[in-house]
């Protein structure tokens, strides 16, 4: 029962309980709000359930891997029974699902937890809007369905990875990427059909595991919205480490042979495998919530269309995540719940501006990016200068034995830091200390003057800045 007290505090009803939701319910507790959140598979969503916490689990694992097959180049030697031998890394996959699956169940145990004992309301159940100020909740346990009012709706429902007709997922030997954690055995040839950044992940993740893996790309390269040279790098490296890749042909059909996949292209080539992953894309979890008829504009993609508050056509809902027109990162979606939660109650918000946005390719070298790029540079988009710093002359690279990568600084012609990448290990650790740099306005100058480690791989940051400087700055 609620009651005479809580009914009038401001309400706020949030619909996903992914990074968005997480973040608004905690906000909304904070601010002295009653907030009540509804979620159909457990707190924390798709991000800690299907995507980003296994997926990034996976790669550490295979990251790990690496780093064993590649110690001999270091000077470090295996023995067995007195005999120097060559080590083979094998890899339990039925193993590393477990523990990755594992591990997204405890922190969604702990994000409900949090939540309790905060104060927040959590359902178990779907919910959609019946006009702009009421919610219709379906709980999933009892079947029972509750029509309750709020001042504040924020919808936070996500997205789920998008499939091909001709290319059916069957959890079998064709997947998505959020079934491939029920493989219990490593493929002996993975297929990626998909060369953004999830398929550009799990093609680098399943090639270091030991996998035989295919790469199909659409586009001329692989990861085509990322920085140029960033991109080429990548793909050298695929290649270097065996990936197969096809650019500019798409897959038409993919096909469960019972033994395998066959997958066939544009041109007619059919391509064997052990199984496949279509990796295209994301549809936004919006259809059947109601909004259209509360009066919430959608895309033709049927994405909700967000200002910098993550406020909708409708006042009072807002939508947060990959369901919104916003990038689809967890960070940003938590910024957002954050953001909509301060602009509703009247506390002090801070519009989300997604130049400042740091994201990350989780590829071996990791690839991440803030700010202006260098092709924008190049199309007037905005004028500046370009310092881009190979890792190679790097003494700390040079230690571990980092072959592949660079720092690339980009500022405005006053010398103001307005852009970054950086191709590394853990670049996705780097790349803050930019994104630093860009959300405070500071310039090369004072950014070259800040002291680094030495030897240390953010060393290369301060060398980049350093040869940016211009007498007339």
């Amino acid at each position: 029962m609620v009651s005479n007290a809580e009914k009038k505090k401001h309400h706020i009803v949030i619909i996903g309980g992914g990074p968005g939701g997480y973040e608004a319910a905690l906000a909304g507790v904070q601010l002295g709000a009653q907030v009540t959140l509804i979620e159909r598979n457990g707190v924390g969503g798709a991000a800690v359930l299907t995507d980003v916490v296994p997926s990034k689990t996976l790669i550490a694992t295979a990251e790990a891997a690496q780093r064993v097959s590649h110690a001999t180049t270091l000077g470090v030697k295996f023995s067995f029974a007195g005999q120097i031998i060559k080590p083979k890394v094998e890899i339990d996959l039925g193993v590393v699902n477990q523990r990755l699956l594992d591990l997204a169940a405890s922190q969604s145990s702990d994000m409900l937890e949090t939540l309790m004992a905060a104060g927040v309301r959590v359902i178990n159940g779907t919910a959609r809007l019946d006009g702009n100020h009421h919610v219709v909740v379906d709980a999933i346990e009892d079947g029972r369905s509750e029509r309750m009012e709020a001042k504040t709706i924020i919808v936070a429902v996500g997205a789920h990875p998008r499939r091909l007709p001709d290319a059916m997922p069957d959890g079998d030997r064709i997947f998505t990427w959020t079934q491939l954690y029920n493989l219990t055995e490593l493929p002996e040839h993975m297929i990626v059909v998909g060369s953004g950044v999830t398929g550009a992940e799990f093609a680098s993740a399943y090639n270091a595991l030991g996998s035989e893996v295919t790469l199909i790309s659409s586009r001329d390269k692989v990861l085509p919205g990322n920085d140029d040279d960033a991109a080429d790098l990548i793909e050298h490296v695929f290649r270097r480490n065996g990936i197969n890749i096809y650019n500019n042909t798409r897959a038409d059909k993919v096909v469960n042979t019972g033994k395998g996949v066959e997958v066939t292209l544009a041109d007619g080539k059919v391509i064997k495998g052990s199984h496949a992953l279509i990796a295209v894309g994301s549809i936004p979890n919006t259809e059947g919530l109601g909004l259209e008829e509360a009066g919430v504009s959608l895309t033709e993609s049927g994405h909700v269309e967000v200002n910098k508050v993550a406020r909708t056509s409708r006042a009072n809902v807002y939508a947060v995540g990959d369901c919104t027109t916003f990038l689809p990162l967890a960070s940003v979606s938590a910024m957002q719940g954050r953001t909509a939660v301060f602009h509703t109650m009247g506390d002090v918000s801070a519009p989300t501006e997604l130049r400042n946005v740091a994201s990350n390719v989780f590829t071996a070298p990791e690839i991440a990016s803030v700010g202006w790029s260098e092709k924008e540079l190049n199309e007037g988009k905005v004028s500046g200068f370009v310092e881009k710093i190979q890792l190679n002359t790097n003494p700390r690279a040079k230690m571990q034995g980092i072959e592949d990568g660079f720092i690339k600084l980009v500022c405005s012609t006053g010398g103001t830091v307005i852009g970054g990448v950086v191709v590394a290990p853990r670049a996705s650790d780097l790349i803050y200390s930019i994104a630093v740099a860009i959300e405070n306005r500071l310039t090369v100058d004072e950014l070259a003057k800040t002291f680094t480690v030495y030897p240390s791989l953010s060393g290369t940051i301060s060398d980049a800045a350093r040869a940016l400087h211009r007498p007339n700055i």
